[in-house]
């Protein structure tokens, strides 16, 4: 019975992430098909590949744009319209993080650390490279298991202490609230107390 359960346990993890998966993919394909200023291009099967390549010419546009001089100040502007709107600044602004945060992904993240924030409590932390004036590294400490949020701290260097850590071991800890932390010394969850055998 405990196999059946194990089984089954590892094939809802390996299969549910790739339906999830092709059912978004499915669903923004459908999405954009069915955008009502392209319904009109035939045939149906050109319209997704043309409305992405339309929408990668404006982006790496945009991007080009974003390099030049008045790149900052077009988008300061922008920023400057969306965050006079009530409510929309909200969504202007998350959705802003949140694309920032999946597309630099951890490469802005430098060495993971450890954090002692409380007597005995430790909390993972990450160094962004960036000091103070008066001499403190700033680090960035994540909430789990929405890494897009969290706390920007001042310490000293002596307050905080280095690890040999990857930054991707340490964000999947995160991520998975503790559950993806690959350790080998794992305590086993059916610990008894019986000795392995009994003598006859």
């Amino acid at each position: 019975m405990d196999s059946w359960k194990r089984d089954g346990t590892r094939g809802l993890v390996v299969l549910v992430p790739i339906i999830v998966t092709l059912y978004v993919l499915a669903f923004v394909y459908n999405t954009i098909a069915s955008l009502p200023f392209i319904e009109a291009i035939q045939p149906a099967i050109v319209r997704v590949p043309l409305t992405l390549a339309v929408f990668g010419l404006l982006v790496f546009g945009a991007g080009y744009l974003m390099r030049t001089a008045s790149g900052p100040l077009v988008e300061g502007a922008i920023d400057d319209v969306m965050n006079s709107l009530p409510g929309l600044r909200v969504v202007y602004n998350a959705s802003k993080m949140a694309v920032e945060t999946a597309v630099t992904g951890t490469g802005d993240l430098q060495a993971p650390v450890k954090l002692e924030t409380w007597d005995g409590l430790r909390m993972t932390a990450f160094k962004t490279g960036k000091q103070t004036e008066d001499g403190r590294d700033v680090l960035f400490l994540p909430t789990a298991p929405n890494i897009t949020t969290g706390f920007v701290i001042e310490v000293t260097p002596d307050q905080y202490e280095e690890t040999d850590e990857r930054v991707e071991d340490a964000l999947t800890r995160v991520l998975s609230a503790g559950f993806g932390e690959t350790n080998d010394s794992e305590v086993p969850i059916d610990v008894r107390d019986e000795p392995l055998y009994r003598e006859s």
